[in-house]
């Protein structure tokens, strides 16, 4: 067995594809690029793969991860080219790393968005985000399954910037920028439970819907706000690996040699 990990992207109008579409889409792929897969055991396998945090339908990423376990070893870099081969254009896999640590979900700690509030003046949406992190709680709804579902926006983020300028738009039209880092909790809180929370505590009514764009995940540093690169400690563990078995090869090496003219036994 080996196992990959992948990063891939939803772009353009793949934005609008379901996570089960996605799912459709890549198993498509890995039989198009015959990527020799491990399968699940039962009267109806499957191919071994683990889809973590899947981004809401609707939103863009740059930032999304599954990983795979493939029945025969094949190199990280080559299996993405013959995944990007298959795969429609927008949904394209920008990394591959081999597995060597644990718990690529237990890194997915938080993420960056990216939120464009076209027709919004960045001193509007800044004075909201003021008083958006001013507030000690910011209750938000949202329907789920079982109904509407009551619960604190505001804990969950980490960071909240806004940014911009008048006229940055062709058209002369103002254009907000918002940077945010969300926390992974439960209740999960998406991008668009944000902007509920900006419209209850500031009024903020974007004339048309914002685009939303995940831009990173991975381990969140809550001094900087800084998300990490989840896939770091795989691609450090692989850098490692070949300067420890060098180590080993000429520890046995020197060990094994034979003693030097002039040291015989007495």
């Amino acid at each position: 067995m080996q196992r990959i990990r992948l990063r891939y992207t939803k772009r353009g109008r793949l934005r609008f594809t379901s996570h089960r579409d996605f799912q459709r889409a890549f198993e498509r792929a890995l039989r198009r690029a015959e990527v020799p897969m491990a399968y699940s055991a039962g009267f109806t396998p499957h191919p071994k793969v683990s889809y973590a945090n899947a981004a809401p339908t609707g939103t863009g990423s740059e930032a999304e991860y599954l990983e795979i376990q493939l029945a025969e070893r094949r190199d990280p870099d080559k299996l993405r080219e013959l995944l990007n081969e298959s795969l429609p254009d927008g949904l394209d896999v920008i990394d591959a790393v081999e597995s060597r640590t644990s718990g690529l979900a237990d890194r997915l700690e938080a993420s960056v968005w990216e939120i464009r509030l076209d027709g919004v003046a960045p001193e509007t949406a800044g004075h909201a985000v003021e008083a958006f992190l001013a507030a000690e709680e910011v209750q938000v709804e949202r329907r789920t399954k079982s109904g509407m579902r009551t619960f604190d926006a505001r804990a969950a983020v980490a960071r909240l910037e806004a940014a911009g300028r008048e006229g940055d738009r062709p058209d002369g039209d103002a254009c907000a920028i918002l940077r945010l880092v969300v926390r992974h909790l439960t209740p999960a809180v998406r991008p668009d439970d944000v902007l509920s929370g900006l419209r209850a505590t500031a009024d903020l009514a974007p004339p048309v819907p914002a685009a939303v764009t995940r831009l990173a995940q991975g381990l969140l540093d809550e001094e900087t706000g800084a998300v990490t690169d989840p896939l770091a400690p795989d691609r450090d563990a692989a850098t490692a690996a070949p300067s420890t078995a060098a180590g080993l090869s000429a520890a046995k090496a020197t060990s094994g040699a034979s003693p030097a003219a002039g040291e015989g036994t007495a």
